[in-house]
């Protein structure tokens, strides 16, 4: 009979609450209609932590990490979505005629009844927090949503249907915002967004077309759906970016203003023609996300001071470095955040504008209308700036105008895809800017990297190989353990979740400015950076390898290896 007790009838016997308190929590129940430890919760009777251990106790239940578990597809499509959320569980395994099924109120007796009634199964019941099956239940039933709405797309021809409607945006109409197409349009962009992706792909095959995301910076495959559902997914993202629908021979490029998960979202959309139709990437911005400050960038406290000592200038340039994807956006905007004061006229010239920032004027560009980087710096140096910041310093013309502003008494922000810091120099060299103008107007390069982040869930510690101890400058008599994820259900099974920024400053000093003027080529630009306390991005990030932040793996992947 243990088994058959409510949740307020265990709290009360372990005392964590009294029985007027449950009175008046099951009056409010009666009343709202919620479930009692929600109530109990808010009214802060117990904490979470608190019923957990009161049930795990009293009812003898095994208590499971939900980030552990490997789910069996069949055991969640058995169980409805509707009844998860009902009741707050997530089926994860079947064996014989038993169902496995982690919940957060065992005690409630409804819950094996419905899940008899609908499997024909046994419920073996395990103990976890609401929270986490909320996630679960969030994370698989989005997943086999998708796949239904999938199927269901085959079964409808929806092509012509959608190349006759005008709608742009989200938001439909009674008649088609139940359409299978639309469904899976909004299901792929909603768990993209739920998994942090920064871009979406959409690839055409021979016979089916592949789904991925990029999440910390790796494609991972979210879905496959068959090929005769390419049209018309594809037509449904050309009517919602306001793109040519009978138009499949060239490139097009548009964008999806609207809402996700609650939240606003900015979706630029690229579609190329391929030899198995239209190869779509959806690249997502969050709007008005908030900006973290440069203590928030992931920089040791040797950096943080470099770069006090690169924003103390009055003027000059300040470029960041790196390939695309490595973060370099979200340092130009907590750099532009640090000097956004009242007392600064800051104007931005960007392609595209990734985030609104209160205080600031910023400007996108618009190649159609004449609008590039070079023509816009040159509007804003009509605009009395103190702070300019272009996006990309792409072509002589952009370098030049960027200089003379510097030397002019501005402040000039900016990007450069090279390899490290001292070959910056030689890439505006190549741009045709002399080394004596680099040497006056450039006052600080920051090159860096993303790598991503040891799995807080399954890292484990393990002794180095040969070749790893290479890798890092290790001592034959060095006694140390490296850390690495081994893969599992919280981290999609790569070992990793979350990246952070290793970086390269280089503090353009009196001695470093002499060297550039002089005409001398990266390798000794390098070497007197080296020997003014500039760290490189390999020194960075094998001190991040040693810490158990991240692998030699990842070190080997961003960094060069022979510095």
């Amino acid at each position: 009979m243990k088994t058959k007790m409510r949740l307020g009838d265990i709290l009360v016997k372990a005392g964590k609450i009294t029985h007027t308190q449950l009175v008046d929590a099951l009056r409010r129940q009666a009343i709202e209609g919620r479930r009692l430890g929600e109530i109990l919760l808010e009214e802060k009777l117990v904490t979470e932590e608190d019923i957990l251990t009161v049930l795990e106790l009293q009812l003898d239940i095994e208590r499971v990490n939900l980030d552990y578990i490997d789910y069996q597809d069949e055991a969640i499509r058995k169980v409805p979505e509707n009844l998860c959320k009902q009741h707050n569980i997530i089926p994860f395994k079947i064996e014989g005629n038993n169902i496995h099924v982690a919940m957060s109120n065992p005690s409630n007796i409804m819950i094996a009844d419905d899940i008899k009634l609908i499997t024909g199964l046994n419920t073996v019941k395990y103990l976890a927090s609401e929270d986490e099956i909320k996630k679960a239940i969030e994370s698989k039933y989005k997943k086999q949503y998708a796949e239904k709405v999938a199927r269901d797309l085959i079964e409808e021809e929806m092509a012509n249907e959608l190349e006759s409607k005008k709608q742009n945006q989200f938001e439909e109409s009674e008649e088609t915002k139940d359409a299978p197409v639309v469904k899976l349009v909004n299901t792929i962009i909603g768990n993209a967004v739920i998994l942090k992706a920064s871009d979406i792909h959409i690839e055409p095959f021979e016979d089916i077309v592949r789904i991925r995301a990029r999440v910390d910076g790796q494609l991972q495959k979210m879905l496959e759906i068959p090929k005769n559902s390419h049209n018309s997914l594809v037509t449904r993202i050309k009517i919602l970016a306001n793109l040519n629908i009978a138009e499949k021979r060239v490139p097009q490029d548009g964008r999806i203003l609207t809402r996700v998960n609650g939240k606003e979202v900015d979706l630029r959309v690229s579609v190329l023609p391929t030899i198995n139709g239209e190869k779509v990437v959806i690249r997502i911005l969050a709007r008005n996300m908030e900006l973290i400050d440069k203590q928030k960038l992931g920089m040791r406290d040797d950096d943080l001071v470099k770069l006090e000592s690169i924003l103390s200038n009055p003027y000059g340039i300040i470029l960041v470095t790196g390939p695309t994807g490595s973060g370099k956006s979200t340092t130009l905007y907590a750099v532009l955040s640090e000097l956004n004061t009242i007392q600064q006229n800051i104007i931005t010239v960007e392609d595209p504008v990734e985030f609104s920032i209160n205080g600031i004027n910023q400007v996108n560009v618009n190649v159609k209308a004449g609008l590039t980087f070079a023509s816009g710096l040159r509007s804003i140096l009509r605009q009395d700036p103190d702070v300019i910041m272009v996006g990309e310093i792409r072509d002589g013309e952009t370098a030049e105008i960027a200089v003379r502003a510097s030397i002019t008494g501005h402040v000039v922000l900016s990007t450069l895809h090279t390899n490290d810091a001292p070959s910056t120099v030689a890439r505006l060299v190549d741009m045709g800017i002399e080394p004596y103008l680099i040497s006056t107007s450039v006052t600080g390069i920051i090159a860096q990297r993303l790598v991503r982040k040891n799995c807080p869930k399954c890292s484990k510690e393990y002794e180095p190989k040969d070749r790893e101890r290479e890798i890092l400058g290790l001592k034959d008599n060095e006694d140390i353990k490296l850390i690495k994820g081994e893969g599992c259900p919280y981290c999609n099974g790569t070992g990793y979740k979350g990246r952070v920024g290793i970086y390269e400053i280089l503090d353009i000093n009196k001695e470093v400015r002499e060297t550039i003027s002089l005409g001398e080529n990266s390798d000794k630009i390098r070497e007197c950076a080296i020997k003014n306390g500039m760290k490189t991005l390999k020194d960075a990030c094998v001190e991040h390898v040693l810490e158990g932040i991240t692998t030699v793996d990842e070190l080997m992947r961003v960094a060069f290896l022979k510095e």
